[in-house]
């Protein structure tokens, strides 16, 4: 049998959102596959500094990072790519003049405005960024730094139509729903990610698997045959799907790969 290579998403899909840990099951299930010959990524939204704990807990291959932005390999850095200095400084500005909030997403730490932000939502992630010390010291007042993606947020005061305008062509906007945008420069998604490590190690499209839950695994579902829907997920991904699983605190990873003869 031809090896496989399998990407998952982590929020929903390797990591419960209910629980906020991955479950045994799922860390077994990744193991033995690998033991089997298999290959293992992760392919997430997350840059690569948020993602040094679940890396800690999941055996695996590589990291596709910040939706096709940084790619590592074996532990070498196979592809990376920001938004040069001078671009981000103009987005920060967009981004306050057009009424929305966000997080600057860098390879090496995430950056918040200064003051506390409007937005219930964006304040638990920056929260969540100090807890596990991925909050940069640095504000979107300097200018020393560089970001992969970015995420925002937007109520009845924001100019969103004017604001994706600014952005294109160069950025492009997945809506994650309930006035969550997720931003990433154009040409880069999880797709592209994918391609690039399917190419490094001479695999076909028909040997790979991805798993996932949400609308920003949408280019990964569209382009890769064998998709794996978690039992919990957005309606957007359905038509993509190869196989619906169950929710990943139900042990829906260890199910699908058992399943789908990857064990």
């Amino acid at each position: 049998m031809s090896r496989k290579a399998l990407f998952f998403d982590v929020d929903g899909t390797l990591l419960s959102e209910t629980l906020h840990i991955v479950p045994e099951s799922a860390k077994r299930a990744l193991l033995q596959t690998r033991e089997k010959g298999n290959l293992v990524f992760i392919n997430s939204g997350r840059t690569i500094c948020l993602l040094r704990k679940i890396k800690e807990e999941v055996a695996c291959d590589g990291c596709l990072c910040g939706c096709g932005t940084y790619i590592e390999v074996a532990g070498q850095v196979l592809y990376s790519r920001q938004i040069p200095r001078h671009q981000g400084q103009a987005i920060k500005k967009a981004i306050v003049d057009f009424g929305l909030d966000g997080v600057l997403e860098g390879t090496l730490k995430c950056y918040f405005q200064k003051q506390e932000s409007r937005f219930e939502g964006l304040r638990n992630i920056k929260k969540s960024a100090v807890d596990s010390g991925q909050c940069s010291p640095f504000t979107w007042d300097d200018n020393c730094y560089e970001f992969d993606k970015f995420c925002v947020f937007a109520d009845e005061n924001s100019d969103r139509e004017g604001f994706f305008a600014f952005l294109e062509p160069e950025i492009q906007v997945i809506d994650r729903g309930n006035d969550f945008y997720e931003c990433v420069p154009a040409g880069h998604s999880k797709a592209t990610a994918i391609d690039m490590v399917l190419e490094k190690f001479g695999i076909g499209l028909e040997d790979a698997y991805v798993f996932g839950d949400s609308s920003n695994d949408l280019d990964m579902f569209r382009h890769v045959p064998n998709g794996v829907l978690m039992g919990k997920h957005d309606d957007v991904l359905k038509p993509y799907a190869s196989f619906v699983t169950k929710e990943v605190e139900d042990d829906g990873i260890e199910y699908a790969m058992k399943n789908l003869g990857l064990l």
